[in-house]
């Protein structure tokens, strides 16, 4: 990508009545750069609106994708995974159909189970994934994100190493879950710019070039997330975040997942812009 584009997480509050035509009127006016499709109960998108998604794509907005919430590819149950695999693909499929940039998704939850046995599954999952997608010629990223909860399949460090093993599977780092998961800690300039030198590293100066990210207000136990806040109200320290994707010259999607989603996102790019 050329820039680094924000992005509101779904329809803009101000423009919900007037469905995907008014959102894209509304982010212009926002002077924002595009909307993630939120997927959460289902991969469900008329024709109609695939269609004003479509020609937003061509005039220039940057359309991401989040699949529906129900995913656990270390199900114990088979056809849960199944079906699992088939929201992944699904929502692979609508994306890249509208000229989306990327797609994203919570891939699995440990569920007792030893870490590398589901990072094992979690591989397996993701070869059928690709391999379907690469018989379809469905030509987008595929983007599992980093969690939030001790709980969840998804540190930085798994969804690396998974990204290393695929072709236009990359990760989705959510930067406010990276700090809820690790019960406050990474929220200083130097913790994330360690983490984009790691993925430079890891996955080359293409991942920094072609990024996907979600930033909000985060609450959170010592457990993990525990929902999205404001930014200005919670500890997130999203200006030294900014000012690291500023330094390392990273380029691509970041999307707001505030509750105020377009305020955030409107916060968050003219403050990158005042660097």
């Amino acid at each position: 990508m050329e820039k680094l584009n924000f992005l509101t997480a779904g329809i803009p509050i101000i423009s919900e009545k007037a469905g995907y035509k008014g959102a894209f009127i509304a982010l212009k006016d926002l002077n924002l750069d595009g909307m993630e499709l939120e997927f959460v109960h289902g991969v469900r998108i008329s024709d109609d609106n695939k269609e004003i998604v479509k020609k937003a794509a061509k005039d220039g907005f940057v359309i991401t994708s989040h699949a529906p919430f129900y995913i656990n590819l270390n199900s114990k149950e088979s056809e849960k995974v199944e079906a699992s695999v088939e929201r992944i693909v699904d929502t692979a499929r609508v994306a890249s159909a509208v000229g989306g940039f990327s797609i994203t998704f919570h891939a699995a939850f440990y569920m007792g189970n030893n870490p590398d046995t589901v990072f094992e599954k979690v591989v397996k999952q993701f070869e059928i994934i690709t391999e379907i997608l690469k018989k379809e010629q469905v030509d987008i990223f595929i983007r599992p994100e980093t969690t939030g909860k001790g709980t969840q399949w998804g540190s930085l460090e798994e969804i690396v190493r998974l990204s290393e093993l695929f072709d236009r599977v990359l990760p989705c780092v959510d930067f406010s879950h990276i700090h809820a998961r690790t019960g406050g800690e990474f929220n200083t300039y130097d913790e994330f710019a360690k983490s984009l030198e790691y993925i430079g590293e890891k996955l080359g100066s293409f991942a920094l070039e072609n990024f996907h990210a979600h930033v909000a207000g985060i609450a959170y136990t010592a457990k993990g997330e525990r929902h999205h806040l404001n930014l200005e109200e919670s500890d997130f320290n999203y200006k030294a975040l900014l000012k690291a994707l500023k330094d390392f010259n990273v380029k691509g999607a970041i999307v707001c997942e505030s509750p105020n989603i377009e305020a955030d996102a409107q916060l968050l790019k003219n403050y990158y812009l005042s660097l």
